[in-house]
């Protein structure tokens, strides 16, 4: 599942409100331990473009 979102992610990036949705609505599916791995990826690859985005979703 956390390839997938990964995949979405990337696909979705060029949108930030969609961005936003999806990112939110895929942390709901991921246990603990993926949520984590996902955030150092979205700061990884997005953190420049989208870091208020990524800290209201992973606060």
């Amino acid at each position: 599942m956390l390839d997938y979102t990964k995949f979405i992610l990337e696909k979705v990036s060029f949108d930030q409100q969609l961005f936003e949705k999806e990112l939110l609505k895929h942390l709901g599916e991921l246990i603990i331990e993926e949520v984590q791995e996902l955030k150092n990826w979205c700061y990884e690859h997005f953190g420049q473009t989208y870091a208020p985005v990524l800290k209201r979703c992973f606060a």
